[in-house]
């Protein structure tokens, strides 16, 4: 008999979340897609921000139901479970589906962030995911947050563990700075 696979979203949070994490505002509100287990909601509510979760696993929002509120919800074939809701961060990782890219961005409030990491094409060479439908392809998650203002942005490979990935951290201007440029600190500085 084989052993079942482990639960996804248990792993430690994303390096990429963890490096830009900063660009939260104090207590600001996080959505957390596709959160499997909740791991970015963990890391999120111990650092004081109330975290929603969905996911379309009722195992995993159980899991991730420590964290915060969660909602089960296929989004692939249901309606959003979020219209008109906006939060100060949404976190994307590992999860690419096209019609709903619209409403993940549009669920950013202004001067919020958009921390979103998943697989992309080159990706079938190293593993999975290999379908073209869960791959970006190059600059498409750049061209899906108009609006937004990059701060950063990777499109690459990474060897350990291998994959292709697309990476961004993006803010929804606040429309607040009173003529002053905005002043998004880059990691580490």
């Amino acid at each position: 008999m084989k052993d079942a696979a482990p639960m996804h979203g248990l792993s430690a949070p994303s390096e990429w979340i963890v490096r830009w994490s900063h660009l939260l505002a104090p207590g600001a509100t996080v959505l957390d897609v596709a959160c499997g287990a909740g791991r970015h909601m963990q890391w999120f509510a111990g650092r004081g921000h109330p975290a929603t979760g969905v996911d379309r696993s009722p195992e995993a929002v159980a899991a991730a139901g420590a964290f915060g509120r969660t909602v089960a919800a296929d989004i692939e074939s249901g309606p959003w479970p979020f219209p008109g809701q906006a939060f100060g961060a949404v976190i994307v990782t590992n999860y690419l589906w096209r019609p709903r890219m619209a409403d993940i961005v549009a669920a950013v409030a202004p001067g919020g962030v958009l921390l979103y990491e998943t697989f992309a094409a080159g990706n079938e060479t190293v593993g999975k995911p290999s379908r073209p439908d869960f791959l970006l392809q190059p600059g498409e998650l750049l061209a899906a947050c108009t609006g937004l203002r990059v701060v950063a942005y990777e499109d690459g490979f990474i060897s350990e563990p291998a994959r292709f990935v697309q990476r961004i951290a993006a803010i929804r201007p606040a429309g607040t700075d009173a003529g002053q440029p905005p002043r998004h600190l880059l990691a580490g500085n």
